[in-house]
Formats: C-alpha cells, structure tokens, sequence
C-alpha cells in the first residue's frame, strides 16, 4: 500500500480520536461535529472546482464521510476500525 495512504488513515482516525475527545470534554456536541462535517461536505459538493471528475469528488469526500460514520458509531458507544468505516463508506456511496 502507498505510504500516503497509510499516512492519511492515520490522520484520519486522528481526528476521529480529537473529535470524540472534544465531545467527551462537552466541548462539542455529536450535533455539532455532525452539522460541521456536513458543511464540508456541502462545500465540496456545491464548489465552483468543476474539473474535479466523479472519481476526485467521491475521494475527496471519503475522509469527511469516514468522521461522520465515526461520530455516529461514537454516539452509539461503537468505535470501529479504519477498514470498517472505509468498508461501511463504499457501501453507502
């Protein structure tokens, strides 16, 4: 696998970490990071970047949509590995 790769799933389940963190301190709510995550996601989504291709667009997407799957497995009490969030994104997207 790409090195780079490997250095953005950690990244990745970095911030979930932080994320989960600022909730348990109170800092923010689970509706909170959900409302911002989805408003990177609407960024992309709705930016002027048209020569980003359906491929781009869908990778882009992938981390936001990682954070949002693991803020809601947190709510639940779950916390899951990167393969099972980047496992449960391919089937919903």
């Amino acid at each position: 696998m790409n090195t780079a790769n490997l250095q953005l799933q950690g990244l990745i389940m970095a911030v979930a970490c932080l994320a989960d963190t600022l909730v348990q301190k109170g800092i923010l709510s689970h509706s909170d990071l959900s409302a911002a995550l989805g408003e990177a996601e609407n960024r992309i989504e709705n930016s002027d970047d048209r020569k980003l291709s359906d491929a781009n667009r869908a990778a882009t997407m992938f981390p936001i949509r990682v954070l949002l799957l693991a803020n809601q497995e947190s709510q639940s009490g779950r916390k899951l590995s990167f393969s099972e969030y980047a496992e449960l994104v391919g089937k919903l997207t």
